[in-house]
């Protein structure tokens, strides 16, 4: 055996060395990057060829040029050629709390495994509690994740609403959540991990812009009751991940309160909009909910993964889960708020709060109200380039920083179309300049475009279009 790895392993000064080589790397990355210097977005390889590349790096690659490799074969989230899924190109002062969080490791179960990062999530969460508009009542932690958060959501509202104590004891009954058909899969999923099955998704319909039809609610609601389903919850979308659209979260809101119900905002994507004085009333209402979800590796510029749930009354976020690890955590006559075990399914999780912290603590509240507005501002500036543009159509008006569009040409169906619109989709994907997603909203293909870098501008997305057309000219071309 040799003994001398670990000793190499754990060397502070081959970490020096190594670290001040990477940060000048990431550097360079950020310059290049940041302001398009380098023309693609994405270096597209196909899964297997990537696979074998990284099976050959493990046997004779140069170990000095490992990160350089990982960097340069992955996606350019901080090109404002990046235009695709809802990852937020992360401010580069979190690349140094997230070093904190990998090397000082603390695990935060409970809280001397976690003093500071415990006391910060604190401090953040009483913030967001406090911009969303609760009282001094209201408690929050953070999460890995909206998926998690949102089902950690429902548990609680189950525990809230449903007189029988499920978590111990079971239930026989057939509950229910009411949910628009446009909210995240993720809902769906955390509803069937429960046991509520398909019947227990109570799906509102929604209107012809993508927004929950409140007024089917009431009728829904009633429907589900002669079919004995109980419902104990109702989510808002702030904004449906598909197309940015926003649920009227006052007029859910002042529903859930009429019957009961736990009423849940899943604003993983635009929930940070407290922050914008001018896109504040996207999210008008949000202050009636029993529980908001927010993603900070989304809209708040910050690494994956770290979500915040924030709960009204925090009786709940302590409630959730009542199962001792007597080893771990013991019964309090107080809150002890600084044991994150006892509120989160995780036992272990990064020092995620120190992200939140320090962006507050170096930029303030002020860098989220940019950073949104800017975004939301250009999504809007996109779905006006657009309506000007005769091959072009919107699947709706952008109220966010989503954009759903697609080409259109009247002598094909709608088959065809969906074909012609994918393929576009893929020729951008290996060209590589830019990055951009797709949908399929009601049978209906769309080119799918996310601004999440604030440096993207309407150049850029003029550019972006000129390459569609560009797809569309050699295609026929080569049909001739």
């Amino acid at each position: 055996m040799n003994k001398n790895l670990l000793k190499s392993a754990y060397s502070p000064e081959d970490f020096r060395k190594r670290g001040h080589q990477l940060i000048n790397e990431l550097a360079d990355h950020l310059s290049d990057k940041l302001h398009g210097k380098s023309q693609k977005a994405i270096h597209w390889n196909l899964p297997e060829d990537e696979l074998n590349f990284w099976k050959e790096f493990l046997r004779r690659g140069d170990d000095a040029s490992l990160f350089s490799e990982i960097t340069k074969r992955t996606t350019y989230v901080h090109h404002p050629h990046y235009i695709g899924h809802q990852v937020s190109p992360s401010a580069p002062i979190t690349a140094l709390s997230g070093m904190i969080s990998s090397l000082l490791n603390n695990g935060m179960a409970v809280y001397e495994m976690g003093m500071s990062p415990s006391a910060i999530e604190r401090v953040v969460t009483d913030i967001l509690c406090k911009k969303i508009g609760y009282n001094a009542d209201s408690r929050g932690f953070l999460t890995s994740g909206g998926t998690l958060a949102n089902l950690t959501a429902l548990l609680s509202a189950r525990k809230a609403k449903v007189v029988q104590d499920v978590w111990n004891e079971g239930h026989s009954g057939q509950l229910g959540i009411m949910v628009s058909e446009e909210a995240h899969y993720c809902v769906d999923r955390a509803a069937k991990i429960m046991g509520l099955g398909e019947k227990g998704i109570i799906k509102i319909p929604a209107t012809n812009d993508f927004e929950m039809d409140t007024s089917l609610l009431e009728k829904r609601y009633q429907q589900a009751t002669e079919k004995g389903i109980r419902p104990f919850a109702i989510i808002g979308s702030a904004p449906s991940t598909a197309t940015g659209v926003y649920d009227n979260l006052e007029v859910i809101g002042q529903f859930a309160q009429q019957h009961n119900l736990w009423f849940h905002v899943d604003g993983a994507h635009g929930g940070a909009a407290i922050f914008s004085e001018k896109y504040r009333y996207t999210v008008h209402g949000i202050e009636l909910a029993d529980s908001v979800v927010i993603d900070g590796h989304k809209m708040m510029m910050m690494p994956t993964i770290t979500t915040a749930l924030l709960m009204r009354e925090g009786k709940y976020a302590n409630a959730t889960f009542s199962q001792k690890a007597e080893y771990l955590l013991t019964e309090a006559d107080h809150e002890d708020w600084y044991n994150s075990g006892k509120r989160t399914f995780e036992c272990t999780k990064t020092m995620m709060s120190i992200h939140w912290y320090t962006m507050f603590k170096v930029y303030g509240e002020g860098v989220f109200d940019e950073f949104v507005t800017q975004l939301y501002d250009m999504g809007r500036l996109f779905g006006d380039i657009i309506e000007k543009e005769p091959d072009f159509e919107l699947a709706v008006a952008p109220v966010s920083n989503i954009v759903c569009f697609r080409f259109v040409d009247a002598t094909l169906d709608t088959k065809a179309l969906n074909k012609l619109n994918a393929n576009i989709r893929q020729q951008l994907l290996e060209d590589g300049e830019f990055y951009i997603v797709q949908t399929k909203l009601r049978g209906i293909h769309y080119l799918r475009v996310t601004v999440m870098n604030p440096f993207t501008t309407e150049f850029h997305f003029k550019k972006l279009l000129g390459n569609i057309k560009g797809i569309l000219e050699n295609s026929r071309l080569t049909k001739r």
